[in-house]
């Protein structure tokens, strides 16, 4: 009498679950990893307000000319004034306006003074 098994194991071995995992893995260190250069910038939408009322807005027009909260000050000191302006406040928060023609330099000068600071920084944008 001879006896088949029944139970046959098959030497072929999928490889799709394991791409499944790697790729999981991907997206999620992708997603955590942080670049510790970026300065933290908060857009807001073009229809939307903003909720902080403590705000220092920072204006640079096409002769890059800096605005301290609509005073006109020396571009050398514009440190020296937001820590001034920002010095009791809990959140600080700098509004960045900048005319579309000013060299992207301008803004990041600004920026930096703020992430040196530790401020929050939002770029004000043109509504549609």
């Amino acid at each position: 009498m001879k006896l088949k098994s029944r139970n046959k194991v098959s030497p072929d071995f999928s490889m799709a679950s394991m791409t499944d995992i790697v790729f999981l893995l991907l997206v999620f260190f992708m997603l955590t990893s942080n670049s510790p250069n970026a300065l933290d910038l908060l857009l807001p939408k073009a229809k939307g307000k903003s909720t902080n009322t403590q705000n220092v807005s920072v204006s640079i027009n096409k002769d890059l000319e800096y605005f301290v909260n609509s005073e006109k000050i020396n571009g050398e000191y514009i440190e020296i004034e937001l820590k001034k302006a920002l010095k009791d406040q809990e959140n600080p928060t700098i509004i960045l306006r900048a005319e579309e023609s000013v060299a992207i330099k301008e803004a990041v000068h600004v920026m930096d003074i703020a992430n040196r600071n530790k401020y929050k920084v939002i770029l004000a944008v043109r509504p549609n």
